[in-house]
């Protein structure tokens, strides 16, 4: 009887490992789960069954899918690692039973008004890194056995790959919600310059923590900046949508670029400890014939004058935002914008290659500058500078003033 119950185990696990391996291959991953609690509560003969997914960027365990305790997701109940009962699995990383619940042993309250009397969890792991909890309850007082807690640690370890393939969907989704609107959809139409732009993530997610931004102010001036934010993916676009959101709002009171680059230095210190951003703020006088600048620790534009070499500009280099304590000695550079004169900003993605200084990269993106049009000096610096395959993200940005007509 033992060895006729084990292979009706053995081949439940397998249709549970046959239907994780379709969702994986196109099944709508909520189904996915929705199905495996079904199938892992007629499994163990138990009443409630809960998958927890981790947030990585909150740190705290959300309820995704749950049977017999379905309020508990409507509910959106989550809570940190290391609280309750699916906190110390998390923890843990190892299988937790208790075979009578008390309110001592547990936080979430729908868990006690249904009545559970023994829970058993296990955690979800993705190449050692977790993923949730998978953990199951009985409304009778019950003592899971080792088979119980295998078969439930099997369970958990197909659900994981989906849960993790969930996380991604949904951090490319907001990903590209992002990228569309805090990357402009299209520069602005300014009289008198011409503007180009690309945006290219080095990773899969789609944005990270370049940017690049363009737009007038009530002066008449135009305000042009492009930046990078310390690390990769969303987190980092996160912090970079709050950045360029306090630039604008800087850039309404700020008379020059160091000043509103020092607003922003303060900021960053205040309200976001720990990280570290590059940048370049520019204003273009309404005339358009000169530019101001301030850099914070960013590499210098390139400055393309027809008849001329193409070169860096020759500005002052002041420390990057949010290291060290806010500076109020930001400086200004002023240069002028010849007809016809372009100004290349770019992020370090574009240039850094691991095998050789960073000058070789600057003079490699010196040699494709090209006179012309700003979108065909894009195409053309994208073609002969950017990696197939970049490690890191760009930006480029060209700002180009347009020359007298024939």
């Amino acid at each position: 009887m033992a060895d006729a119950e084990l292979m009706t185990n053995d081949e439940r696990l397998r249709r549970i490992e046959a239907i994780t391996d379709a969702a994986l291959s196109g099944l709508h991953v909520a189904e996915l789960l929705d199905e495996l609690l079904e199938r892992v509560r007629d499994l163990l003969k138990v009443d409630t069954a809960t998958i927890l997914l981790l947030d990585e960027h909150t740190g705290e365990l959300v309820a995704t899918a749950a049977k017999g305790l379905e309020e508990e997701v409507r509910r959106g109940f989550r809570l940190r690692v290391g609280r309750g009962f699916a906190g110390r699995v998390a923890a843990t990383r190892a299988p937790v039973t208790i075979h009578d619940v008390t309110p001592d042993d547990v936080v979430n309250p729908v868990l006690l008004a249904t009545g559970v009397r023994a829970l058993l969890g296990v955690p979800m792991l993705v190449n050692g890194d977790l993923v949730g909890v998978l953990h199951v309850g009985s409304l009778a007082l019950r003592r899971f056995g080792p088979d119980d807690v295998r078969l439930l640690q099997l369970v958990a370890d197909r659900a994981s790959l989906a849960g993790r393939a969930r996380a991604q969907v949904l951090d490319r989704q907001a990903a590209l919600a992002l990228q569309r609107s805090l990357l402009p959809g299209r520069l602005p139409d300014i009289p008198g310059l011409d503007l180009a732009a690309r945006y290219v993530p080095g990773h899969d997610l789609g944005i990270g923590g370049d940017w690049y931004d363009v737009f007038t102010l009530p002066s008449g001036w135009l305000g042009a900046v492009i930046g990078d934010v310390s690390g990769h993916g969303l987190p980092s676009a996160v912090v970079m949508g709050r950045i360029r959101s306090a630039l604008r709002a800087y850039a309404l009171d700020a008379d020059d670029p160091a000043q509103a680059l020092t607003s922003l230095d303060r900021k960053i210190h205040h309200f976001e400890a720990g990280t570290l951003t590059t940048a370049v703020y520019a204003l273009i006088t309404p005339d358009r014939t000169r530019v101001h600048l301030s850099s914070a620790g960013h590499l210098p534009p390139l400055l393309a004058v027809p008849g001329h070499p193409t070169a860096l500009v020759n500005l002052t280099v002041d420390r990057p935002l949010g290291v060290g304590r806010p500076s109020a000695t930001r400086r200004n550079t002023v240069l002028d914008l010849p007809p016809g004169a372009a100004l290349i900003f770019y992020t370090d993605g574009l240039i850094e290659r691991r095998s050789e200084l960073i000058d070789t990269g600057i003079e490699r993106l010196a040699d494709a500058v090209r006179s012309g049009p700003a979108e065909a000096l894009c195409d053309h610096i994208m073609a002969t500078t950017a990696e197939e395959h970049p490690n890191d993200d760009i930006a480029l940005l060209v700002i180009r003033r347009q020359p007298p007509p024939d």
